[in-house]
């Protein structure tokens, strides 16, 4: 199955993805709250043949990012490469990144897993990556 760029975690996160406290003073002299931000990573390239065209890619945002993160996010168009797991070989697929900024909170976390499993159960994925990184967050 197809994975976007190889699944980063940064530091700290590798055993996942977990809820903790951010100190108070992160984002002193800053605007805003502690905050995480998270990038996802969704290739756009179907197992056998095929792409996940863009009507289908509205649907599963309206469907599987909206309802989730109905107070926004940021879609990119990119252009991705990773390596397959099973063969080795380098592979070069187009991409699409959602970036969300949000507070990091367990339900938070559950969400993003969510939206990973919901891509690569409907588009037969491999992976969806996801980089997360903490932040301040002022809209």
């Amino acid at each position: 199955m197809r994975v976007l760029l190889a699944l980063v975690l940064l530091a700290g996160c590798g055993a996942g993805l977990q809820p903790t406290n951010v100190p108070s003073g992160m984002c002193a002299g800053l605007p805003g709250e502690p905050a995480i931000t998270a990038r996802l990573y969704f290739g756009r390239t179907i197992k056998g043949g095929g792409k996940v065209d863009d009507a289908a890619w509205q649907r599963f945002l309206a469907e599987a990012v909206t309802p989730r993160f109905p107070s926004g996010f940021s879609v990119f168009d990119g252009y991705g490469q990773w390596q397959q797991r099973s063969t080795g070989r380098i592979i070069q697929e187009a991409s699409t990144v959602i970036e969300v900024a949000a507070p990091r909170t367990a339900e938070v976390v559950a969400k993003l897993e969510e939206i990973r499993g919901a891509y690569r159960a409907r588009f037969q994925q491999e992976s969806v990556g996801l980089v997360v990184g903490e932040s301040c967050m002022s809209f």
